[in-house]
This record gives C-alpha cells, sequence and structure tokens, in this order.
C-alpha cells in the first residue's frame, strides 16, 4: 500500500508572532496595521481630549487640573517605554531575538519625549500649587533622572559604530538604569514629597470621582495607542535604516574588490 505524498490540500499553518522576528515581515506587518492604528490613536486623543476639558474646575486646583489628563499619561507612558527598553534588553542578552535592539532603540527618543513633556507640564501644574516651578524632591529628582538616562542610552547607542557591540553595551546599561524605575513608582511612599500618593492604581481603588478619572484614563488609554504607534513607525524607520547601511557596506566592499 502507498502512502499519498501530496500536500498541496493539506491544511497550511500561518506565521505566528514569532514570524514578525523576520525584519521583511515584520515591515509587511507594520505596512498593514500602522495606517489603522494611526486612525484610532486620533480618534482615541481626540475623545480624551474633548472629555479633559469639559470637566469641572476643581475646588482646589480651579481650571488647571485639566493639566493632569497630559502629565500623568506622559508619565506612565515615560515608564512604560523604559520597560519596553528593558525587554528590549533581555531579548538581547538572553534571548537573542534579531529585533530585540531595533525596539529597545526605537523606544529611546519617544520615552525621552515623554519624560519630557511630564517634566515641563508637571513643572507647570506645580506653579500655583506648591509655588515653585521645581522642587529637589524624590519624585521629581528620580524622574529627571530618567530623562538623563535616556539622553545617555540614546548617546551611547551613536557612539559605538559596531550593532552588535553597541547592543550588548546598551543592554547591560539599560538593565542597570531600571533601577531607577521602582524608585519613581514608589517614591512617594518611601520619601516625605511633594506629590500625593497614588490615586488611580492603588488599594482600595482608585481616590479620584468618576468625572476626572474617566477622562484620565481614556488620554492614559489614548497616550498608549500614540506610543505603540510612534514605537511601530520608529522600529520600521530603524530597520530601513540598517538595510541601507548593510547595502551600503557590501557595495564599498564590492568597490574596493
Amino acid at each position: 500500500m502507498s502512502v499519498s505524498t501530496d500536500t498541496s490540500t493539506a491544511p497550511q499553518r500561518r506565521p505566528g508572532l514569532a514570524a514578525l522576528a523576520n525584519p521583511t515581515r515584520f515591515l509587511a506587518f507594520t505596512k498593514i496595521v500602522l495606517p489603522w492604528l494611526a486612525a484610532v490613536t486620533v480618534i482615541a486623543l481626540a475623545v480624551g481630549l474633548y472629555m479633559s476639558f469639559n470637566v469641572p474646575d476643581d475646588y482646589q486646583q480651579g481650571r488647571t487640573v485639566r493639566i493632569m489628563f497630559v502629565h500623568v499619561p506622559s508619565v506612565w507612558m515615560a515608564m512604560a517605554a523604559y520597560m519596553t527598553m528593558v525587554s528590549g534588553a533581555l531579548g538581547v542578552l538572553v534571548w537573542r531575538h534579531p529585533l530585540a535592539d531595533v525596539a529597545a532603540r526605537a523606544a529611546a527618543p519617544i520615552g525621552a519625549t515623554f519624560t519630557f513633556l511630564g517634566l515641563a507640564t508637571g513643572s507647570i501644574w506645580g506653579r500655583p500649587m506648591w509655588g515653585t516651578w521645581w522642587e529637589w524632591d524624590a519624585r521629581l529628582t528620580s524622574f529627571l533622572i530618567l530623562l538623563i538616562i535616556y539622553l545617555g542610552l540614546i548617546a551611547l547607542w551613536n557612539a559605538i559604530e559596531e550593532p552588535a557591540r553597541s547592543a550588548r553595551i546598551a543592554a547591560v546599561a539599560i538593565l542597570i538604569g531600571a533601577i531607577n524605575i521602582p524608585i519613581i513608582r514608589f517614591s512617594v511612599e518611601w520619601f516625605t514629597t511633594l506629590h500625593q500618593g497614588p490615586s488611580v492604581i492603588r488599594e482600595g481603588g482608585p481616590s479620584l470621582a468618576p468625572q476626572f478619572l474617566y477622562p484620565l484614563l481614556t488620554m492614559g488609554f489614548a497616550f498608549l495607542l500614540l506610543f505603540l504607534m510612534l514605537h511601530l513607525w520608529a522600529m520600521r524607520n530603524e530597520i530601513m535604516r540598517r538595510q541601507i547601511r548593510t547595502l551600503q557596506r557590501k557595495a564599498a566592499r564590492s568597490a574596493r574588490g
């Protein structure tokens, strides 16, 4: 008895997320996803901003409470971007994922921008409440250190031309810098600071009134979509930049040969 070897009718296995490790497939994936993600992001930001501008004045902070809807999501995304870099660093050192360094490197400028935005809006928000633009308390200082870490990592990537070497060194530096993330998160609990304690993610549930909580969560979701969109876009650009650099090096070697 012979066994048929015809597999034309056999079910084809579709590539999973692991297939996106291939840069070419990742570029094809982002080409399809990014326009839709951009549209959803714009809608979410529009809804979030509309809700934020229509909240009532706070009995203590007045109209300045609206700064919260940009400041708090910026802080969240600044830390989320760094945790994305931590995942990328582990991907470089542990799993040797082909796109791990690309993901970490692409997240750094975005994280630095969100960190700067968080510092700027926090300063503007704090001026009428605290009577000063800046105070060297634990939360503000640790968040400023986060910006310095971001800028240092960006400089490190740009200073080392060999991609594999810069990926390993940057990955180690990212993991060392990750010590600062729990300090930022728990600084208001560990130290005496001007900042109030957690009001959204806390034991016993959020302490914010619903008219402030829902716009804040909407803006947080919109900022998350914005980060994802910018990150995929930046990864796409970084992959194409590396492909162009590889082609240029091959062309240079061919010309010398």
